[in-house]
């Protein structure tokens, strides 16, 4: 019987297949108490199931292919941290000892204790960090009972493989490297999970959070996997099937066809050009931003240099990461933001400082102007690597002109640090900061006076301007773009900019999502840093936007406070 669930799309495209199911093991396990006599042997058992666990770690990493996706060395290191944390490697042989328990029961319990610390963590990615420490107990549950951690796709299997599983480990998916598939269905995670994370850079088709589908789909049921409208139809009756086969084919004609858009100048049917930039995390990423031909890079997260790892990464790792990608960008800017991460975010193997609510506490340029050694450390290795390419810095998180003063002070010190050692550098680099406070968007002439550019990161505006979380399932239906707050902050924000001859850029999720390039356009942005792989259906909008058309509409937009009329319009604005 045909059925259909609905789930968050975190990766597009649909994909037609068959349903592979991945087993998870039981993260609850039976509690029997042990004789006296049989101690050492458990621990001994809860030893061995650890040291396979890291064996097969080990296997993974040693089957990595060439062209495998950065990621997963990252995921596959983050999963052998936490293995060798003592509150799951050794606390349970403790727990062993005293209670005289089963080492199933003592593993389980010292991961329950973890996973609680990190369900307080407000940040999204942070939180949902907690997957990856399941994860790894799910392994050493099942060497434990003596089954292997991830049973193989079968090597026969025709056609696209559909993984379905009610949680999937990113390191686990290495061993699908080898097979044929084309999606990923599970029952959990959200946007920013590392399933999600992995499936983007495959650029294959996902859908997570589907609560029951583990459960309600069969092995080698005909699935379909829509990740444009976040659907999975079961078992499909031949007209929906039809139906669907000629809409891959569609998507994929469309794909082909924007790939002939990578040359052609990015400008308005009226001639205005506008620049379209991408946002990158790795230098890894740079084979997308050539591929679909940005004009350079709008937004380097650097943080991701940083996570996943026990050691921070020395001035001269940061250097060579920030060296590779002014190079290869050949002369295009490269806008290196600063690192963005907060006290809830460890970078050490220190513990986290604990916060009431980390989204407004000590985090970005906060965090970095209260670790002054550690921003000097960042600030010099970006300086370094303006020889070899036009780079800008980036602070993020702005909010007060002290923050940016401050900045400014560190940034002529890191100089004058690299002066005494004979490093060169650009000393007219240019240096700007994210609008993504509200604050900041409301007070912009004393950031304008003080930076040499600024870019909207959409992301954090609409929530910190709507007080929600747009991960927390209880709340996300009120993050609203559209919301009337919203664009009066977007549209003020550029036009004040504009007006006072300061770049502006947006380089949050809005600039990636073709439904709001004509109303960005409308409001007089000309500048936009998305996902590369967002970059030619982008520009295609920019082609054929008349903006004669579109700024008295986007105007109209900014006078609604109806949300029926302000779609309706937007509707129009997009016909």
């Amino acid at each position: 019987m045909n059925f259909v669930l609905h789930g968050i799309a975190v990766s597009a495209g649909i994909t037609i297949g068959h349903a592979h199911l991945v087993s998870s093991a039981r993260l609850e396990a039976a509690h029997y108490e042990i004789a006296e006599a049989a101690v050492d042997t458990e621990i001994l058992r809860f030893d061995a199931a650890i040291a396979r666990a890291r064996q097969e770690l080990s296997a993974l990493e040693s089957q990595m292919t060439g062209d495998a996706p950065t990621e997963f060395g990252a995921f596959i290191n983050l999963h052998r941290m936490i293995l060798a944390d003592s509150s799951l490697s050794h606390a349970p042989r403790d727990l062993i000892r005293e209670r005289r328990t089963n080492a199933e029961w003592a593993l389980v319990q010292q991961m329950e204790k973890l996973v609680a610390q990190f369900e307080e963590i407000e940040d999204p990615y942070l939180r949902e960090r907690r997957q990856d420490i399941e994860q790894v107990v799910e392994r050493v549950l099942k060497a434990l009972a003596g089954s292997d951690a991830m049973p193989q796709p079968p090597s026969s299997a025709e056609g696209d493989l559909i993984v379905v599983a009610h949680d999937l480990s990113p390191a686990d998916m290495i061993l699908f490297k080898r097979h044929k598939f084309g999606g990923f269905v599970t029952d959990v995670g959200g946007v920013t999970s590392h399933t999600a994370i992995v499936a983007r850079s495959l650029n294959i088709p996902a859908l997570v959070g589907l609560h029951h589908a583990r459960q309600m789909i069969r092995e080698n049921d005909v699935v379909i996997v829509d990740g444009i409208q976040g659907v999975l139809v079961v078992d499909p009756d031949p007209v929906v099937l039809g139906e669907y086969r000629l809409r891959q084919s569609q998507h994929g004609l469309e794909r082909q066809k924007l790939k002939r858009l990578k040359s052609t100048p990015s400008a308005t049917l009226d001639g205005t050009p506008v620049e379209l930039f991408a946002n990158i995390e790795l230098p890894q990423d740079l084979g997308d931003v050539q591929e679909f031909g940005a004009q350079g890079v709008g937004l380097f997260r650097t943080e991701f240099l940083f996570m996943n790892r026990k050691i921070l990464p020395s001035e001269e790792e940061q250097f060579e990461a920030y060296r590779e990608v002014a190079k290869a960008m050949d002369g295009r800017p490269v806008v290196i933001r600063t690192l963005d991460l907060g006290a809830d975010k460890a970078l050490s193997e220190s513990e986290p400082v604990e916060m009431p609510n980390p989204a407004l506490g000590l985090r970005a340029i906060r965090y970095c102007l209260a670790e002054p050694q550690l921003f000097l450390v960042q600030l010099r290795a970006i300086l370094r690597a303006t020889k070899y390419g036009r780079v800008k810095i980036m602070l993020p998180m702005l909010a007060h002109a002290h923050e940016i003063d401050q900045s400014l002070s560190l940034l002529k010190q890191a100089k004058q640090q690299l002066d005494d050692k004979g490093f060169g550098y650009d000393g007219a680099v240019e240096v700007g900061g994210m609008i993504e406070v509200p604050a900041a968007a409301l007070a912009l002439p004393m950031f304008m006076r003080r930076l040499d550019f600024l870019s909207i990161g959409t992301n954090d505006l609409i929530q910190y301007t709507l007080a929600i979380d747009r991960t927390d399932d209880a709340v996300a239906h009120l993050y609203d773009p559209l919301h009337p707050a919203v664009l009066h902050l977007i549209a003020h924000t550029i036009q004040a900019a504009n007006r006072g001859g300061t770049p502006i850029a947006v380089c949050g999720e809005m600039a990636g999502e073709p439904t709001f390039t004509r109303l960005l356009l409308g409001f007089g942005l000309r500048n936009f840093s998305m996902h590369a792989q967002q970059l030619l259906a982008i520009k295609e909008r920019v082609l054929r936007t008349n903006l004669a058309t579109a700024q008295p509409l986007a105007r109209r937009i900014l006078r609604q406070s109806d949300p029926a009329k302000t779609r309706e319009l937007l509707a129009k604005l997009n016909s």
